[in-house]
């Protein structure tokens, strides 16, 4: 099924999860995310400065996690559907093995009825600043354990846990994954 490129849709024409997934399929070289309400959103390719600085801190995420053997870890590329029906694509996520695999087989090849335990948004536009907080707390509201927006241009880390404030660390500072992903440590001056 073959889906027009249509970036208003009413609230009346909302699509359902298999028909969102259709859409992404049918439209392959978009970035695309829904908001709870159905809203479909177009994300843009990131600069390519941005795009280094991604494939630094999965690479330290896999890293850990070749180590621990504890879950699994996904790009930008992998869309999880949340429980309040967002579909969401963090930089990176990670989830535990138990979590994953009480998922079906038919719901991990879509986009998995789950919400990362950790994820990592990075801000690749100035202006994210003031989208990302937001965004995080929906993750928040949705089951994330643990999540990171890096502000590249003010070189600070923040840091959400739930039923937390914020927590502001600079690049020089370590970066610990809690028990979240325990063990995990890294320093963002080091990397980007």
């Amino acid at each position: 099924m073959m889906f027009p490129l249509n970036p208003t849709t009413r609230r009346d024409d909302r699509l359902t999860d298999d028909e969102f997934y259709a859409f992404c399929q049918a439209n392959p070289s978009l970035r695309i995310e829904r908001e709870a309400d159905g809203q479909i959103i177009f994300e843009m390719p990131t600069n390519t400065r941005t795009g280094l600085r991604n494939a630094d801190l999965i690479t330290e995420v896999v890293l850990w996690n070749r180590k621990t053997k504890s879950g699994l870890v996904a790009d930008s590329s992998a869309g999880f559907t949340l429980p309040d029906t967002s579909v969401r694509a963090p930089d990176v996520s990670w989830i535990s093995h138990d979590r994953w695999d009480a998922l079906s087989e038919k719901d991990q090849d879509k986009f998995a009825k789950i919400c990362p335990d950790f994820v990592i948004e990075l801000m690749s536009d100035s202006d994210e600043k003031y989208t990302l907080p937001t965004k995080m707390e929906k993750y928040l509201q949705n089951g994330v354990r643990l999540g990171w927006v890096i502000d590249p241009f003010t070189q600070q880390t923040t840091i959400y846990r739930p039923d937390r404030e914020p927590e502001i660390k600079a690049f020089a500072d370590e970066l610990s994954g809690d028990d979240v992903l325990s063990g995990f440590i890294v320093r963002l001056s080091d990397l980007l």
